[in-house]
């Protein structure tokens, strides 16, 4: 009987996916230690991207304490972070020996990450295998993420290619194919897995997906039959929707096809039974299975762009703007050499389609990160962009962009140990990343909550009434206790 791997995503990609990435460490901390008994190969507890910004700028919980005092909690239970190619927790491109302290931190710091998924949504291997060869050198299990998508250059071939690259120049510890988008199908990966199994042979193979379109727990059946051997999925309700298949779900599934997981269920229960009171008492979504949608394999955009557009065009009165937006998405993306549309393309692209609908011609206004992109900052594109679209933006983009020179680049940690000569790295890290006083508004909130607080039902009663201000009297009776509140 073969032996599947799940790897969680209940602290991370879910959260993202679901709740904008508004989950605190209180709402983690009390579900930890069952968390590290339920039998993962490896949590993703962050690193870089939403996960950590949302908790800066909006949570005001400092990342390396979150991750600290989880670590207290998961002793068993290997903990992972990301990295998306040259990027810091946001989407410019950093000084090497920055990321390099960025990894060494978060291996060797008080977070104690010992694993580390690192790619590049341009496959351009160069970008990335120096930092999986020093998280290596740290003593870290590495993976080579290969980002999926869907267009002409994004074949088996391109990506049996780029595999047997990331093991032969990083000798990393796993590859992964990482489908952030939903877009990967039944048909799709009864090729891709036996073409990377092809290359990288007794090296484990994870699958990450998405269930945008509905597919994501046939595409994880099919690949496990094929040879996958671990898989991404979150505890429900933090999962399906945009987020990762149910845990539970293709638990019981695998176990039915004849395959062995190693999981406490009971103990995932019971983190479910968790995550439901806190989505109750903070009026998050629940994830819910989707409904097959054609168009999404057109325009490629991850579920949580798709709702910031309708909102962000929603505050200017422009809603009936979406749909055009969209199919310029897909032109765009053609355009521009097929770049996958998952962070920080998603945005690259969307951005530059809002601005080619509301003016008058397209690319007549043209954003700096479109023009970085087609200049080679973000990396070696897969195909040329089209030569009169290059010629526009070229012109109208900022003159101040000039082509990206990597021997131009200066070290940076250097520079920022002398600007913040009395604090740790890892707080000289966060004040390189955000500038102003988020920083500092994040240490004034002072020490972040680890207990959550469940509200009696009396209290959710009440807070329910006073949030309804049309209601002009409220009775209630129990035995002899008569309450009876009027306007």
């Amino acid at each position: 009987m073969r032996k599947i791997g799940i790897i969680d995503q209940t602290f991370r990609d879910a959260p993202q996916s679901l709740w904008a990435s508004r989950i605190t460490t209180s709402m983690m901390l009390p579900v930890a230690e069952k968390m590290d008994n339920i039998g993962f190969d490896y949590m993703d507890v962050g690193g870089a991207g939403a996960i950590v910004d949302v908790a800066i700028r909006h949570l005001k919980e400092n990342p390396w304490e979150r991750t600290r005092l989880l670590r207290e909690r998961i002793t068993r239970t290997p903990m992972a972070f990301a990295i998306r190619s040259r990027n810091d927790i946001g989407f410019k491109i950093v000084p090497r020996d920055i990321q390099f302290l960025w990894i060494e931190r978060r291996v060797n710091g008080s977070s104690g990450l010992r694993v580390m998924r690192l790619n590049d949504p341009l496959q351009d291997i160069d970008n990335i295998v120096p930092a999986l060869k020093y998280a290596k050198e740290l003593g870290a299990y590495t993976v080579g993420a290969l980002a999926y998508g869907l267009s002409p250059v994004h074949t088996d071939e391109m990506y049996m290619s780029k595999a047997r690259e990331l093991i032969a120049r990083a000798d990393v510890s796993a590859i992964m194919i990482k489908d952030a988008g939903g877009l990967l199908t039944p048909d799709r990966i009864r090729t891709l897995v036996p073409a990377l199994k092809s290359v990288i042979g007794e090296l484990p193979l994870e699958l990450h997906s998405h269930c945008m379109t509905g597919l994501a727990p046939l595409v994880y059946h099919e690949g496990v039959k094929l040879g996958v051997n671990q898989i991404h999925t979150s505890i429900a309700p933090l999962a399906n929707g945009n987020g990762q298949p149910a845990m539970q779900t293709m638990v019981r599934n695998l176990r039915e096809m004849g395959y062995r997981i190693d999981t406490d269920d009971r103990l995932m229960n019971e983190v479910s039974d968790h995550i439901h009171r806190v989505a109750s008492q903070e009026g998050k979504p629940l994830g819910m299975p989707m409904e097959y949608d054609a168009f999404h394999f057109e325009h490629q955009l991850p579920g949580g762009m798709i709702s910031n557009f309708k909102s962000q065009l929603a505050d200017i009165g422009q809603t009936d703007k979406l749909p055009a937006i969209l199919h310029e998405c897909v032109r765009i993306r053609g355009e521009l050499g097929w770049p996958i549309l998952i962070t920080p393309f998603a945005q690259i692209v969307g951005t530059q389609a809002f601005l080619n609908v509301v003016n008058k011609e397209r690319y007549e206004v043209v954003t700096d990160e479109v023009k970085r992109y087609v200049l080679g900052y973000n990396g070696k594109l897969l195909a040329p962009v089209d030569p009169d679209v290059l010629d526009k933006i070229i012109s109208n983009g900022s003159p101040a962009i000039k082509r990206w020179e990597a021997a131009n680049e200066e070290p940076g940690v250097p520079a920022l140990r002398k600007k913040y000569p009395n604090m740790s790295d890892e707080e000289r890290l966060l004040r390189y990343s955000y500038a102003g006083t988020q920083v500092d508004d994040m240490l004034a909130a002072g020490p972040m909550e680890t207990e959550y607080r469940f509200k009696t039902p009396t209290m959710l009663l009440l807070q329910e009434l006073a949030n309804r201000p049309r209601m002009a009297r409220v009775y209630i009776q129990k035995a002899d206790l008569m309450i009876d509140l009027k306007r």
